[in-house]
């Protein structure tokens, strides 16, 4: 395998041309906030040569509204995660106090550039649109309501959200409550029921086991190889 920071971008669209050929539809950059030039870059590149695939920016949410308005014409699915609501929550777990503001304005940009429609193909695969997403940390149901909160009230209830309540903690934070377990049924629930009391009905919310089935195992030649 060709390690990252030594492609070309010659070597970049040689791989990624070899993976639509054998039939991909879709080219996904996970938190490419950093590398914006890059994917602008390889965008426009693919393009010339006459590939048209979905491209997809799944990002954390840390975007700023410029970053996000240069790339208006390249995205046709955004991921982005609205994490915290809270900013000493943020401060906490994410070192980034001002991530709620930031998220927010983002969430905003991205909403002016896709709307609330997410458009599918005929395999129900999207090609356009937002989905939202959300993960519920144990201990923290009122951060999750916020999140739901301004979402509806500020965006709309006609997005998808993707609700998940996949947490799982590694050896980590064994001694960090309460970041130390899964989530309880009562949390999660309260959360569930949130969801559908604001209007949202649009997306997905995963069953509350989904932990057990979300744990790759990267010492493996295919990490997700029997996973769900």
């Amino acid at each position: 395998m060709l390690a990252a920071n030594h492609l070309t971008l010659k070597q970049v669209l040689t791989e990624i041309v070899k993976c639509l050929d054998a039939g991909c539809e879709a080219v996904g950059f996970v938190s490419p906030s950093h590398f914006v030039p890059h994917f602008k870059v390889i965008v426009n590149a693919l393009h010339e040569l006459g590939f048209y695939p979905t491209i997809v920016y799944n990002t954390n949410g840390y975007d700023t509204v410029e970053t996000l308005s240069e790339i208006e014409n390249r995205v046709d699915v955004y991921l982005p995660d609205f994490k915290y609501i809270d900013p000493e929550l943020a401060k906490k777990y994410s070192d980034a106090r001002d991530y709620p503001e930031v998220a927010k304005k983002a969430l905003r940009e991205i909403y002016r550039q896709k709307g609330s429609t997410l458009f599918l193909d005929e395999k129900g695969v999207a090609e356009s649109g937002i989905i939202i997403r959300h993960l519920v940390l144990p201990g923290h149901v009122e951060n999750s309501i916020g999140v739901l909160r301004f979402i509806a009230e500020e965006i709309s209830t006609s997005v998808h959200i993707s609700l998940m309540s996949q947490y799982n903690p590694t050896a980590f934070v064994r001694d960090i409550p309460p970041l130390n377990r899964t989530l309880y049924h009562e949390e999660y629930q309260t959360v569930v029921d949130e969801f559908h009391r604001l209007g949202f009905r649009k997306g997905w919310v995963q069953d509350l086991e989904s932990h057990e089935n979300y744990q790759p195992d990267f010492d493996k030649e295919h990490p997700f190889e029997g996973r769900k």
